[in-house]
């Protein structure tokens, strides 16, 4: 039976007392105002780099998603607090092979560090993977939730921002260390030969350590780079300079210095107006296991500097905020694959092989076949993923696995660098159910994968068709726990391997952990499992998130 403490344990979790304030993630139908509020963080989920422009009454956020695909998804908004993911800005990258996992990997490499800005109608965006070929991509649209045209490749620009300035032309701030200036061609198809390419902020000598993230604005006729600083011996923090022309001299002020949440600090983001002329900063946090997190900050113009944080300059808690409730998908959903389509919010590790998964093969099902063989679950083809969300939550999968050949592992899994999964195992015309924690070793510049490391926690034998898995997640502070359960019958659950620590995956993925479902064959290709669905629960459904930053924050 599923474990009497673990149903307590989310039965807090989910219905965690509500505060007295309405919180954000109650409905009162489609587009309607509420004088309330919001709790921080804002999205409790692996939404680094954030990137925000409001075009009219909406506001579109890009983030980083690395080796994933679809890649650099697009967020939409009304409020800056209730997001949906509304498309991706392109289906797959092709430089190299190994996007493919073919002669290495590129985990932790990809998108990543995308800025997005808005002029005449348009939408842009750059970002630079950190791989070879080094490169930037620029990206077009005229509409953000559809197809994005590549307007063009060119050079590598670190931890870029764009600078659409008002008299036409173009610039992309970048570096780490310095920041320098680049100016494009005004219609962005590449660097302006003859423009300006000059270093325009040095760290001084109290900036010791990382400098970098720029994010670029012009306000009030000046230029306000946002960059994230990082001194030796000391808490992350926000930095903002500022200039009257474009090639300096800059100034700098500290913006924000703050711990929140019983984590150290919180910095790197980007300011927003709203259409009340209030600003706002979106910032995200290093959270542990769940990956960064996104924290929205009231932001005072003091002086002429965009001040984040409450009077005390810390991230506050809650924030009161007239909000508009537009439902939608957030950064993690359940799905019945029905219809022919699946959730939006699924990306696939690496590209995937159009040839090994379909949604039509078994209507209302997502068919993963094996189109090779892999040693492992890292190089293995068609994981397909979503984040996961805080403070808890509890996912679970049906899936069919009467069509795996011998050497097949499929399952579920909590996926990482470290990575604990629950999975069938077939071999010798016998299947086992088997609870994992994997992990794996990267070398080389391809990211070749040099070796993993596999702890079996359980093994179990299995005879049917049908078999359900669950993970139950807790993302409190000091905890970054999954728990792995199966089920016969999908009503009575018992707990498999050892609660498995996730981390943040600074080494390799460069990421928080994610559900994942995987199929991979170890000796021939062809065989097949059929997903019926995936359930998740997590303390947004249930306002939980909020009345837990509250009570325990």
């Amino acid at each position: 039976m599923f474990p009497r403490k673990n149903i307590v344990l989310l039965a807090v979790a989910f219905s965690l007392a509500m505060p007295s304030a309405v919180i954000a993630a109650e409905s009162h139908g489609a587009g309607t105002e509420v004088s309330s509020g919001f709790y921080n963080p804002v999205i409790w989920a692996d939404v680094p780099d954030p990137d925000v422009i409001r075009v009219g009454d909406d506001f579109y956020m890009v983030s980083t998603t690395m080796h994933l695909m679809p890649g650099c998804p697009v967020m939409r908004s009304r409020d800056l607090v209730n997001w949906t993911t509304v498309g991706y800005v392109f289906d797959s990258l092709n430089d190299t092979p190994r996007y493919s996992l073919e002669g290495g990997t590129v985990y932790g490499k990809g998108q990543w560090a995308t800025s997005i800005r808005y002029r005449d109608g348009r939408f842009y965006v750059l970002f630079s993977p950190n791989d070879e070929p080094y490169r930037s991509y620029i990206y077009t649209t005229e509409d953000p939730s559809g197809h994005w045209d590549l307007l063009c490749r060119t050079e590598h620009f670190h931890d870029s921002s764009l600078l659409l300035d008002d008299d036409g032309r173009a610039f992309v701030f970048s570096g780490g260390g310095n920041i320098r200036l680049t100016e494009l061609n005004p219609d962005l198809t590449g660097v302006l030969p003859g423009g300006v390419d000059k270093v325009v902020i040095r760290p001084d000598s109290t900036e010791t350590g990382l400098h970098e993230g720029s994010r670029v604005i012009k306000h009030a006729g000046k230029y306000y780079a946002f960059v994230i600083s990082w001194p030796a011996g000391k808490p992350r923090r926000q930095l903002c300079y500022r200039a009257d022309n474009i090639e300096g001299p800059y100034e700098k002020c500290v913006v924000l210095e703050s711990e929140f949440g019983g984590f150290p600090y919180v910095g790197q983001g980007c300011i927003v107006d709203d259409t009340d002329g209030n600003w706002w900063g979106m910032i995200f946090q290093d959270r542990g296991g769940v990956g960064r997190v996104l924290t929205l900050n009231p932001c005072e113009w003091k002086d002429g500097w965009p001040m984040l944080g409450d009077a005390d300059g810390k991230v506050p808690s809650r924030v009161d905020k007239t909000i508009c409730h537009v439902p939608g998908s957030g950064v993690c959903a359940s799905d019945e694959f029905e219809d022919g389509k699946m959730s939006v919010l699924w990306q696939w590790n690496h590209n995937p092989d159009p040839a090994g998964w379909s949604l039509t093969e078994t209507p209302g099902r997502l068919r993963l076949v094996n189109t090779k063989t892999s040693s492992n679950l890292f190089e293995a083809r068609n994981t397909v993923s979503q984040r996961m969300e805080g403070a808890y939550g509890d996912a679970s999968v049906k899936i069919n696995v009467a069509d795996m050949k011998n050497g097949d592992i499929a399952g579920f899994a909590a996926f990482n660098g470290d990575t604990g999964l629950v999975s069938v195992e077939a071999g010798e015309g016998r299947k086992w159910i088997v609870a994992r924690a994997t992990s794996v070793s990267l070398g080389g510049k391809s990211h070749e994968i040099t070796g993993v490391e596999d702890r079996e926690m359980e093994r179990l034998e299995f005879n049917g068709e049908e078999i359900w898995f669950r993970i139950t997640t807790d993302f409190t502070p000091g905890r970054d726990i999954a728990e792995f359960y199966y089920s016969l019958d999908g009503e009575d659950w018992h707990r498999v391997g050892q609660p498995f620590k996730m981390i943040f995956d600074y080494r390799r993925f460069f990421m928080g952990t994610r559900y994942a479902l995987f199929n991979y064959a170890t000796l021939t290709p062809g065989g097949a499992i059929s997903v019926d669905w995936f359930r998740v629960k997590t303390s947004r459904d249930s306002g939980g998130m909020s009345a837990y930053m509250t009570e325990n924050i």
